[in-house]
């Protein structure tokens, strides 16, 4: 950033109401806590009663390890389940894998309703990104490599019996686990969370745009742009550490046409980086918390 942007980011910051970032926390806490109620539904086909505060616990210390080792937050997530309710580890991570599956589908009909809405600024917030960031091809050679290396130990490890029978046994437990999505309950209840989770992620992302004047009139394609950018630059590092509030910034920057280049991409990343930072401390704080308070049935036993 130049020294003008600097001191117009900083301006922002310091400007900016915070009263709609702290709604927007306690609108992320009900998305979490939604999401550690729906998972019993897919628990209980299985045969396991858990504790809603303890699945709450799970879920937002999962959110805290992911900001330390990609994707480690899922594992750790059932982990903590396990300890506390005694769930199976590989069946806890055939839940998640239909989570992450309902997840997925949710994105998708959120990105298919972003380009929709937006599709002329969508290319070209794409072809801005390339500019930018300087998107590159690179080559699969590694990834080639790994996966053969990976085929070749999995095939040693299928001739030996044992293991063999083992690998058998975790493969059935994950489909089985994974598929109990089929098998809910209450599948009307399991909707409404569903619904209600993604609802409240781009609310928490809404209320934000009104701490700034410059910002709280942008229109709805906007928002939702930057919310894909965002959730792009959360696969691109740790918990989206630097890449989610510059994407954010970058795309709120492109509709404050209004405004001089460099104020307008100061204030988009002003924006980025509050949204991004609160809810990350948000995460890290409450996840603290709940590796606290979370039981162990091995320590009380």
């Amino acid at each position: 950033m130049s020294e003008k942007s600097k001191e117009l980011f900083y301006k922002a910051l310091s400007e900016a109401n915070y009263f709609w970032i702290i709604i927007s926390l306690f609108v992320g806490i009900a998305a979490h806590y939604s999401r550690a109620y729906r998972w019993k539904y897919v628990l209980e086909p299985l045969g396991y009663q858990t504790k809603t505060m303890n699945r709450f616990y799970a879920v937002l210390i999962g959110y805290m390890v992911n900001l330390t080792i990609p994707r480690a937050g899922e594992a750790s997530r059932v982990v903590m389940l396990s300890r506390s309710d005694e769930v199976p580890f590989t069946v806890g991570i055939g839940t998640i894998i239909s989570e992450r599956i309902v997840d997925l589908f949710f994105l998708v009909l959120l990105t298919a309703l972003t380009f929709a809405i937006g599709q002329e600024d969508f290319w070209r917030i794409k072809v801005l990104i390339e500019e930018t960031f300087g998107v590159k091809k690179e080559s699969n050679s590694n990834f080639i490599w790994i996966l053969l290396g990976l085929v070749i130990v999995l095939g040693i490890l299928f001739l030996i019996k044992k293991i063999r029978e083992k690998l058998f046994k975790i493969i059935r437990e994950l489909i089985q686990s994974s598929l109990s999505i089929l098998k809910l309950k209450k599948p009307l209840a399991y909707i409404f969370h569903s619904f209600f989770i993604w609802f409240c992620f781009i609310l928490m992302f809404l209320l934000p745009f009104y701490s700034f004047e410059s910002t709280k009139d942008l229109p709805m394609s906007s928002v939702l742009l930057a919310f894909i950018a965002g959730t792009v630059g959360i696969s691109l590092t740790n918990g989206g550490i630097g890449s989610y509030p510059l994407l954010v910034g970058l795309v709120v920057g492109f509709y404050l046409r209004d405004k001089p280049k460099d104020e307008a991409f100061a204030i988009g990343n002003a924006l980025g980086l509050i949204i991004w930072s609160t809810q990350t401390i948000m995460v890290v704080v409450m996840g603290l918390i709940s590796w606290w308070l979370i039981p162990s049935k091995k320590q009380n036993s």
